[in-house]
């Protein structure tokens, strides 16, 4: 786990990395800031004390002479005022757009850094929780530049400016207030320091939260048919419980902070109080400048005041962030190799050569394969069958390398696919799993998915080939139905069939299907059985199957045990032997019932 200064540089890294392609606009932010500040907060009380002590030197002005004699200043105050103005403006226009750009740069970075992990990535996290942590990424960003824009800038252009107007007439002055500065400023950022941890903690409870919610939501049919809603309510409510303490004691923190350094401003004020009573008296400071005194030292006593606020919105940006931040640093379990290139299938051969793998879950290791064999010749029709952990679908996962093997090679056509661009990879493979996987959007968009550039007439003919054009027509909306979130809309045989149009539309040399008919009513079966039948015609596919009926009529079965090939050829053959899969074909036919 990475250390909290650790992460907070890490999350500075990678804002730093999407500011500096519109560096621009940074700049020209930062520029009408000083601007703003110089010329409105301190440009003006400057001029006007030129004015007071002009009139409080007791000149008789005629009216007709105010102009030639103030003019000058007046005439000074209008463009200061104008060209401060026009950097608040500037600072607003800038400040937005930056905002907006960087979002645009941020929100890119975090979906391509979620969707190129691998699968055991995903496994381990709540879709939820990854998509609070984005959201948070983001407004993370925005409350830390507007913190450097309006309290921190600010601060710094006030302190500069005050010593700049006022150390030549009142050195003695500002020696006082810059030794006060320097004293409130240690204070706040030695508190700052120990309560960053609790921020990033209450960033963790409010993610878990998001988490504990999502999962009810996602499995909401299981909550309520198993009458389970007191039991998620539960979980929920500590959760939230959770965030209420987390919060409450990053509150009482910033709160102590906040009294502490209201205290040390309250000593600042005091101090210019005395000096601006006795300044004519002891020192001969004039009426003007007393004015300015005390409007310059006000300006950075409030703009001091609002570093506590400040550094608690950073505080809080950083804690936000850090859960992305995690993501963002964590190694890809499945990378492109370096000169990766397209995969090109032409025979559509799969060879799976002296294959070692294991799965890591935290601190516990799962051997699987261990110097495992077994050649698929281009357009053969492979059913892997076994009992439940044999390791049929992990087979499958790593041909499409949703995970990486650790001792041996993979090949289709001779090509290494740990040398080949996964995206080539995986376009030259039609998946269809136990559980349809459709978008919350149209019937037409999740059929399209596998040719983005298909035509209407063209998703008609997948639906049609998949045994699914009936239904679809029969819908109100027909193909523009939306299928709801995960499908939910549609009954499970719909949305195989759905999937498995999409899997014709995309044409690939290579069909993989996990349980593609295990969940389904016979009905359902037979029709989808099928269109994997029109599927399947001159494509090399590998079917794994526990129903033994969907594979028997294939060219060939490979059963498989604890990781082994046990048996490998047709089914007559395989039952002929009295063997495994002869003893799995009785008990599914009923063979074995007296």
């Amino acid at each position: 786990m990475m250390d909290k200064p650790s992460l907070t540089r890490r999350t500075l890294h990678y804002y730093w990395l999407v500011t500096r392609r519109h560096l621009g606009l940074f700049t020209g932010l930062v520029v009408s800031t000083i601007g703003f500040v110089a010329l409105l907060q301190y440009g003006n009380p400057y001029l006007m004390s030129l004015v007071v002590d002009r009139v409080s030197e007791g000149l008789t002005v005629a009216p007709d002479q105010v102009f030639s004699a103030f003019g000058p200043l007046v005439l000074a105050l209008v463009l200061v005022n104008l060209v401060g103005q026009a950097c608040s403006k500037l600072q607003d226009y800038t400040l937005w757009k930056l905002e907006i750009a960087v979002n645009y740069d941020l929100a890119t970075m975090a979906f391509d850094a979620l969707a190129n992990q691998s699968m055991s990535f995903h496994s381990n996290r709540f879709g939820g929780t990854l998509v609070s942590q984005t959201t948070k990424f983001l407004s993370g960003y925005n409350q830390l530049v507007e913190v450097v824009m309006f309290p921190f800038l600010p601060v710094i252009c006030s302190v500069v400016c005050t010593v700049a107007f006022l150390a030549p007439v009142v050195p003695l002055y500002v020696v006082i207030l810059l030794v006060l500065l320097a004293g409130y400023g240690t204070i706040s950022y030695v508190m700052y320091k120990r309560i960053l941890h609790l921020n990033e903690a209450a960033a963790g409870a409010q993610n878990a939260l998001s988490g504990e919610l999502s999962d009810a939501v996602t499995n909401i049919l299981a909550v309520k048919t198993y009458g389970r809603e007191d039991y998620e309510r539960g979980l929920f409510d500590a959760a939230n419980r959770e965030v209420v303490a987390k919060d409450s004691k990053r509150m009482w923190s910033s709160m102590a902070r906040g009294i502490i350094t209201a205290a040390v401003t309250v000593v600042i004020m005091s101090v210019v109080s005395v000096f601006i009573a006795g300044g004519n008296a002891w020192f001969g400071i004039t009426p003007g400048v007393l004015i300015m005194m005390f409007t310059y030292t006000n300006t950075v006593a409030n703009q001091f005041n609002f570093i506590n606020t400040g550094l608690q919105r950073i505080n809080r940006a950083f804690g936000d962030a850090s859960g992305l931040t995690a993501v963002l640093d964590e190694p890809r379990l499945v990378a492109d190799s370096p000169g990766a290139r397209p995969l090109v299938v032409t025979e559509g051969a799969i060879d799976f050569s002296d294959i070692g793998f294991c799965y890591q879950d935290g601190g516990a290791k799962t051997c699987v394969f261990d110097d495992f064999n077994l050649h698929i010749p281009g357009g053969q029709r492979v059913g892997l069958v076994g009992m439940s952990g044999a390791g049929k679908t992990t087979l499958t996962k790593l041909l499409l390398r949703l995970a990486d093997i650790q001792e041996g090679r993979i090949t289709v056509d001779g090509q290494s696919i740990a040398d080949v661009t996964q995206q080539s990879l995986r376009r030259q493979i039609a998946y269809v799993p136990q559980e349809a996987l459709l978008f919350h959007r149209t019937i037409a968009e999740n059929i399209g998915y596998g040719k983005p550039d298909a035509t209407m007439d063209e998703i008609r003919e997948a639906a049609r080939l998949a045994n699914a054009l009936e239904f679809i027509e029969r819908l109100p909306q027909g193909f523009d139905t939306v299928t709801g979130e995960r499908g939910i809309k549609l009954s499970g045989g719909q949305r195989q069939r759905i999937a498995i149009a999409r899997a014709m539309l995309a044409n690939a040399p290579i069909l993989v299907l996990d349980e593609a008919t295990s969940a389904l009513d016979s009905e359902s079966e037979a029709l989808v059985q099928e269109a994997l039948g029109r599927l399947m015609r001159g494509r090399t596919s590998i079917v794994v199957a526990h129903r033994l009926s969907t594979v028997a009529s294939l060219d060939r079965i490979v059963v498989l045990s604890d990781g082994r090939v046990v048996e490998d050829g047709p089914h007559a053959q395989l039952v002929e032997r009295n063997g495994d899969y002869a003893k799995l074909w009785s008990m599914q036919t009923g063979a074995y019932l007296e």
